[in-house]
């Protein structure tokens, strides 16, 4: 279990699938026996880029009822408060204790233009909902019948400027009930230096997030168009000169994981392979994690 793990001060590993855009769980049920005893959880996106799927609630209850600890992201985008805390509820109900809050993208940006947004709580108002819930009332203040007992995290950007705003969110986060964080990717040391120096001084549990790059491509679109993340040239001149760039995007992963570890930078890593969790494995053992 995440929550144990993390306690137990072990270097975990938490990976990330989607759901299905259509009712075929069979992908979800490869990945989920490929990361059996690998990873210490799994993210389930919620509706990532506002695209449809299948929902992240009923995919979490896939990968419980096979051995998997799952983390139910749960966005504001689409619900209100009243949907938010009661499909929280039912998490709990289905065994998921792991919830990790988000904003959420506009619909604009997805397949669903017409959609209208919800966005009655945003991350921190995501977190004070499982917080009180925990503490067995809901928003409104009514009494709750039996209490849920969540391990509440959220997300932060080490690649950031001004850093300092950064900060200020987590520690709000944090006020609201976060106990940890998963990091938008990070591809050099110096940013994770700077990061740690900054928050030094919060009581939190922070798991760097690592994507496998797969092409050099690949590294200059995410540098163009994804903010929050930088891929150094000499890491994009290393894909672009290699005869299997995959494989080399893989040895890269583990070697930062294999330093972020020695180094004591993190407490552990959030591997997010975009659809290519096969290749979770290859990195975690190359990493020495398996």
């Amino acid at each position: 279990m995440l929550k144990e793990a993390l306690s137990q001060g072990k270097f975990v590993v938490t990976a990330e699938v989607a759901p299905p855009k259509g009712v075929d769980f069979t992908e979800v049920i490869e990945v989920a026996h490929l990361l059996k005893g690998k990873v210490d959880g799994v993210n389930v996106t919620d509706f990532q880029s506002a695209v449809l799927r299948a929902t992240s609630l009923v995919t979490c209850h896939f990968l419980y009822d096979h051995c998997l600890d799952p983390i139910f992201q749960m966005t504001g985008r689409d619900r209100n408060r009243l949907a938010i805390q009661g499909e929280l509820m039912a998490a709990y109900l289905l065994g998921i204790r792991n919830v990790l809050a988000l904003t959420g993208d506009h619909p604009f940006v997805g397949d669903h233009k017409g959609a209208k947004p919800v966005f009655d709580l945003d991350s921190i108002g995501i977190l004070q909902a499982g917080n009180s819930l925990r503490n067995g009332k809901d928003m409104a203040g009514n009494a709750l019948k039996g209490t849920p007992d969540f391990f509440l995290g959220a997300i932060v950007t080490p690649f950031f400027d001004p850093l300092e705003a950064q900060i200020l969110k987590m520690e709000k986060k944090i006020e609201a009930g976060a106990e940890f964080f998963q990091t938008q990717a990070v591809y050099d040391l110096d940013t994770v230096y700077r990061f740690r120096n900054a928050t030094k001084h919060l009581n939190t549990k922070v798991l760097m997030g690592v994507v496998p790059l797969k092409s050099a491509g690949m590294a200059k679109f995410m540098n163009g168009n994804v903010p929050g993340i930088y891929v150094p040239d000499e890491i994009i001149k290393r894909i672009a000169q290699a005869e299997k760039p995959v494989g080399e995007g893989i040895k890269i992963a583990s070697e930062f994981i294999k330093q972020l570890k020695a180094e004591g930078l993190c407490d552990g890593v959030h591997v997010m392979a975009i659809g290519a969790e096969k290749n979770v494995p290859r990195i975690l053992e190359a990493a020495g994690l398996i």
